[in-house]
């Protein structure tokens, strides 16, 4: 596929796929008869593995670094697995501070409630 077509099935746009590409995050794509790209269609997995990994704030340097391992192929699958199991672990972290982020909210919105009901009271 185009790249055109990959950006509007992948949601990124043509220049982020190029982008992407120049600093490793994607393999150069290979060239049609024209020298325009021509995508696979399991890139649009990988596209989506990376916004995944881009979403939960893994950072550039890892997922640069995930990208150089997983295209060197067989015999890289530990250190990707190490990769993954240290960011799941600072998702973890981050996750257990929103909790505790969202139950302050809780319960300072629970109090303005308490107080509305108070005021109908008197």
């Amino acid at each position: 596929m185009k790249i055109g077509e990959l950006a509007r099935r992948s949601g990124l746009s043509a220049h982020t796929i190029r982008y992407y590409e120049r600093i490793g995050l994607l393999p150069y794509a290979d060239r049609n008869r024209s020298n325009q790209r021509d995508y696979d269609a399991s890139m649009l997995i990988w596209i989506e593995f990376l916004g995944r990994l881009k979403t939960t704030g893994m950072p550039i340097r890892d997922m640069l670094r995930y990208a150089a391992l997983r295209e060197r192929g067989a015999g890289t699958e530990a250190e990707r697995c190490e990769i993954l199991v240290q960011h799941r672990e600072r998702m973890r972290a981050h996750l257990a501070d929103l909790q505790a982020c969202l139950l302050v909210l809780d319960t300072k919105i629970a109090g303005y409630g308490d107080q509305k009901q108070r005021t109908k009271e008197l």
